[in-house]
């Protein structure tokens, strides 16, 4: 039973990210006066799927080998630290929520 309701939860998934997608293509292709098919959205959203995937097993396996349950930003950092410029947008995005953070716990005291 729960492997037909998590095939389920997957095949909505896939649909969301498709229609997700198409919505994206559509508009690039309408500023762009370009066409895009059918066929060009599916394997479009197929290529991201499988990319998504990767990138939630390797964030379970640093996790995992950290000795945690849970994934933090520090795994989505190690996950980020090939690309230079992708982990300076998410470095900078958690040292800035790490520091609100801060500030509203230094408030909550005084």
């Amino acid at each position: 039973m729960a492997d037909g309701q998590d095939e389920e939860v997957r095949e909505r998934l896939k649909a969301a990210l498709w229609f997700s997608i198409g919505k994206i293509v559509d508009q690039e292709s309408l500023q762009r006066n370009r066409n895009a098919t059918p066929q060009f959205i599916g394997a479009l959203t197929d290529m991201v799927w499988h990319q998504i995937e990767n990138v939630a097993t390797d964030l379970e396996s640093f996790s995992r080998h950290a000795g945690r349950s849970t994934v933090t930003t520090d795994d989505v950092l190690l996950l980020a630290r090939r690309n230079q410029d992708l982990y300076s947008v998410i470095k900078d995005v958690v040292d800035k929520e790490k520091a609100a953070k801060g500030k509203g716990k230094g408030r909550a005291r005084g």
